[in-house]
């Protein structure tokens, strides 16, 4: 993948907090994402016709040992990590937040996982090899690998696993991350093909075959999600619907195991003893909390309750000189959602007048100035481009501020409505949500001279009403799943109530046809336009800024990984010197 922009500007406002053996403590809190809770879309594409394989090992293919940052004899400390909202589950093929993400990423471990530089690096899996037409991926598993209960991990767990979340039980919208790229993995949804038909296969207790529709340069990467963790059958059919509702209903893969757990409280993780790189997790027990006032967790952190701590703008004023300072940033971008069968914003000229009356700028730099940027379209600063530039510098600036223009949109929908609809904004009850909401709401008095109220719920709360299409319009986020302006792109292509029930018809044979293309040059103009289309056109979305965070962080603590797409956090690396 390309490198990284030193400008992507992250969005899940993660707050980490740990606590060393000498007891200093730290947060870090991370922002309903996009990814936040939201469900995807899953456009069709067609299977593309088998050929003859053979099997060659790819340059893609890494050493066996991972990078690490050590093998310390024993693990030891607790690191405490605090978020703004709920965990919403922790059952695999349900989860769609960060917060259940984070909480998943840590318990479980797929095929790869992202290393502390970002990129993917063997995990269950010793390495691949990939057919010459890149359709066909041999993976190996490790020996000895197990679960926590002492089950060996075999590669039928990955089929079950994968099947689960391809196939209509799968309620997180994620299906098309895998039925988009894997053979028949859409055909199986719908019901019209057998689980065996399916492009992923146990050839063996150690070897699973996993055979894709198009050339996907960007697969490693995915399997490094959440959603291709495996799980295993007889395990997970002897809990049925307790499943994933307590810590002793489960069985993990990876660094850590659950203790406790209370979506409204937090959960507490320890070491997984049999875990396949034991000897590499220095840190004993994790602690994640729920936290939603920001001026709390800083409280907390000057008290020594927490070791890392979010900064609001005032704070940053305060602390930017200071040596426990630092700042971060991630490919997230948090939006206006309009549901476009809402009375009022069904009309395309009041949405559009909603998007120009907003100034990002005083936004970004003024009332968030916490590294966040004025957002310029959905997909964000730093995502991959042409290789020269990046895709926001390709097509430009599609959410300017015009109040002027606004006005005009605003006259001429009204024209056409009859009447000046009334406006309520739905939002989740976390500190920084309230402030953006609130300057949203004085731009659009000041430039539109229109009174919209708020209404402010939990993170659930508010994605349940989305969900079953209870709203006018909402503040959410997506963020990257994988360094590609798709992963931002697909999700408006099933036209579901939380994406605001959107059908364009040219948009998604834009999107689908992407996804078959293998000329990269057309591939990139065909999301171009897309984009231009969701936001230029039809403005189904209003994109309001990039989200970084500035944060205080006790010098003890080192190797606490945050990655700027897929899953948020990582405590596998970290360390309490």
């Amino acid at each position: 993948m390309k490198k990284l922009s030193l400008f992507i500007l992250i969005i899940s406002i993660v707050l980490i907090g740990l606590t060393g053996c000498s007891g200093s403590k730290e947060s870090t809190t991370t922002a309903p994402a996009t990814v936040s809770t939201e469900s995807v879309s899953e456009p069709t594409v067609e299977a593309t016709a088998e050929t003859e394989k053979e099997t060659v090992a790819t340059e893609e293919t890494v050493p066996t040992e991972p990078v690490t940052s050590g093998k310390p004899e024993t693990a030891s400390g607790t690191i405490t990590v605090y978020d703004t909202n709920e965990i919403r589950t922790l059952v695999q093929w349900a989860a769609s937040d960060t917060q259940s993400f984070t909480v998943l990423n840590n318990v479980f471990e797929g095929l790869y996982r992202l290393g502390i530089d970002h990129q993917p690096e063997p995990a269950l899996a010793t390495g691949y090899t990939v057919s010459d037409d890149k359709l066909t991926y041999t993976f190996t598993l490790r020996d000895g690998i197990q679960w926590s209960n002492g089950t060996p991990i075999t590669a039928k767990d990955f089929v079950f696993a994968w099947l689960k979340q391809m196939g209509p039980d799968a309620t997180n919208g994620y299906s098309f991350i895998m039925n988009d790229y894997i053979v028949n993995g859409t055909e199986y949804n719908e019901g019209k093909v057998k689980a065996e038909e399916v492009g992923v296969k146990a050839i063996d207790d150690k070897t699973l075959e996993v055979n894709l529709k198009t050339p996907t340069p960007y697969f490693i990467r995915l399997t490094t999600l959440s959603m291709y963790f495996p799980l295993n059958e007889e395990f997970v059919t002897s809990q049925g619907d307790q499943y994933g509702v307590k810590a002793e209903n489960m069985i993990y893969s990876g660094p850590y195991v659950i203790t406790s757990y209370d979506p409204v409280v937090g959960t507490t993780l320890e070491k997984n003893e049999k875990y396949w790189d034991a000897a590499n997790v220095a840190v004993k027990n994790v602690n994640i909390k729920i936290i939603k006032d920001q001026s709390a967790a800083l409280n907390a952190y000057k008290a020594g309750e927490l070791s890392k701590v979010l900064l609001s703008s005032t704070d940053v004023a305060v602390y930017k000189n200071d040596p426990e300072f630092h700042s971060q940033s991630e490919f997230r971008t948090t939006y206006l959602q309009f549901n476009t069968t809402a009375k009022g914003l069904d009309n395309v000229n009041i949405r559009k007048a909603l998007g120009y009356s907003i100034d990002r700028s005083i936004l970004a730099d003024t009332i968030l100035a916490d590294g966040s940027a004025a957002a310029e379209g959905l997909v964000s600063f730093g995502v991959a481009g042409d290789g020269t530039s990046t895709f926001r510098e390709l097509n430009g600036n599609l959410s300017p501020f015009d109040p002027e223009k606004a006005k005009e949109y605003w006259a001429k929908g009204v024209e056409e409505l009859g009447e000046a609809p009334q406006l309520t904004l739905l939002i989740a009850d976390d500190s920084v949500t309230k402030t953006v909401a609130t300057f949203v709401q004085s731009q659009f008095k000041d430039n539109l001279g229109i009174d919209v109220a708020i209404d402010s719920k939990t993170s659930k709360a508010r994605n349940e009403l989305m969900d079953n299409n209870n709203y006018q319009f909402a503040i959410t986020a997506w963020g990257a799943d994988y360094d590609d302006a798709m992963t931002y792109l697909d999700l408006w292509t099933n036209g579901t109530p939380y994406r605001g029930n959107y059908s364009n018809e040219t948009y998604n044979k834009l999107i689908a046809d992407a996804k078959k293309e293998t000329d990269e040059a057309k591939r990139l103009t065909m999301m171009l336009d897309a984009e231009k289309i969701l936001l230029d056109t039809d403005a189904v979305i209003s994109p309001l800024y990039y989200r970084g965070f500035a944060y205080l962080q006790k010098s003890n603590i080192e190797n606490l990984v945050t990655h700027p797409f897929g899953n948020p956090l990582e405590f596998k690396y970290a360390k309490i010197k």
